[in-house]
């Protein structure tokens, strides 16, 4: 049997506002918002290209860590494909974003740079070559 990725889950202390800024950085699309029985919020987003990206808050009594957006280990980043990295890197950080690291001209690649984003997530901006 085919393993297929089925999506991406963000934990946030405000689901609602994490959410707004995905919508307006990359135009992700709320497909649901309830409060599930674990207690927690829990927002169930698609990308523009159909790739679901869950958030939500801590389940009742769940104690959570602090975010990491700096390289580490285990799940580190998402990427995000842009036509423009200068001109999304300038659009985002003016959302509040904070760049991390690049742009990078990875040779026989893409450009890349890796960006802060609500909560400590880290996700990467990949221009590729036209």
């Amino acid at each position: 049997m085919p393993h297929e990725f089925d999506h991406v889950h963000l934990k946030s202390p405000d689901p609602g506002a994490t959410v707004d800024w995905y919508v307006k950085a990359f135009g992700f699309k709320v497909v649901s918002d309830n409060v599930r029985i674990y207690g927690d919020r829990f927002i169930r987003c698609e990308t523009v290209d159909g790739v679901t990206v869950n958030v939500s808050g801590a389940r009742t009594d769940e104690h959570l860590g602090d975010g990491n957006a700096d390289a580490h280990w285990g799940l580190e980043h998402f990427g995000i494909k842009v036509d423009d990295i200068d001109e999304e890197i300038a659009r985002l950080t003016n959302l509040g974003a904070e760049v991390k690291e690049g742009p990078i001209d990875v040779p026989g690649g893409p450009r890349i740079a890796f960006l802060k984003t609500p909560v400590d997530v880290r996700v990467e901006l990949l221009q590729w070559p036209t």
